[in-house]
């Protein structure tokens, strides 16, 4: 059958909303839009959804082959994506000609329309139709250890890569060492993770007027989860993800390397674990769950 005005052909919208009639693919669906373009690995799907493998296997192949989602490696692993130009496609077809050509409003989800600026639906166009755009909430986040050096600053960096605009990552220390640890440099670096600004501060700075105010405050050290905080303004919701200290790691140059490249592994599997929450449909003690849960994450 030929396509509609859209450019979307029948067939693939039938295949499309065949996809997604079923618990566990819209589920599935719906995390990924969430995440944005950056996308979930496979592992993350799994352990967010309680799926198991096999069948998470199955429904991404069902996903994928329908058009909806897009993946790619990424080293080991295999990253999915939704597709938002499918799916801005799709739901231009399902809107087209509606209301009988009157200038009905068509409320179309921030995470369709904003997740990625470039794609806009050929019917849903602000000229054409009224619709409702909202912009995305910005989330501060506030990465503590003792010394600032290491720990809290690699997972400030990668929040910060990994977080697509949604997230903004400080970090800070109890007591701090005053230098980022030159191994923990190295190896943002030369990962292309981003460094500038990096430096190793006291957590007084982020509750003194005038500094950001935080959404979540993280202690990634037992020593500074133990400690007295500062009063955080806008109380943040407060999580522990304690992991050992790779500064303090004795031995050659390539077991203090080994130690920065494992503990920037965990924090990467919290933070993409963070990153696939759904934090505006979450209440404060399922979010408090969630948090700790993931900061038992090996």
């Amino acid at each position: 059958m030929a396509g509609s005005s859209t450019g979307m052909a029948h067939a693939d919208v039938v295949r499309a909303l065949a996809a997604l009639a079923h618990d566990a693919r819209l589920a599935v669906f719906k995390l990924l839009v969430q995440a944005g373009p950056d996308g979930l690995a496979a592992g993350v799907l799994a352990e967010q959804l309680a799926i198991a493998p096999s069948a998470l296997s199955f429904h991404l192949k069902e996903l994928t082959h329908a058009g909806l989602l897009v993946q790619r490696p990424d080293g080991r692993r295999l990253m999915y994506s939704a597709s938002f130009a499918t799916m801005n496609q799709l739901i231009a077809h399902l809107t087209d000609n509606c209301c009988q050509g009157a200038p009905c409003a068509v409320a179309v989800p921030a995470s369709v329309c904003c997740a990625d600026p470039t794609i806009q639906s050929p019917s849903l166009q602000p000229t054409d139709r009224a619709f409702t755009m909202t912009t995305p909430k910005v989330y501060n986040v506030l990465f503590l250890c003792t010394g600032n050096s290491a720990r809290s600053v690699l997972a400030e960096s990668l929040l910060n890569a990994l977080g697509n605009g949604r997230f903004r990552a400080f970090s800070a220390g109890s007591h701090p060492a005053g230098a980022v640890n030159p191994h923990a440099l190295d190896f943002l670096q030369t990962n292309g993770l981003p460094t500038e600004g990096l430096r190793s501060k006291s957590w007084d700075e982020f509750a003194a007027p005038g500094a950001p105010v935080m959404d979540f405050v993280v202690t990634v050290c037992d020593q500074a989860a133990g400690e007295v905080c500062p009063l955080w303004p806008g109380q943040p919701m407060s999580a522990h993800w304690g992991v050992p200290d790779p500064a303090a790691v004795v031995g050659s140059e390539s077991d203090k390397r080994n130690a920065i490249k494992d503990t920037s592994s965990v924090m990467r599997r919290r933070i993409e674990l963070f990153l696939s929450l759904p934090l505006a449909s979450l209440d404060k003690m399922a979010l408090k769950s969630r948090l700790d849960a993931i900061g038992a994450t090996a």
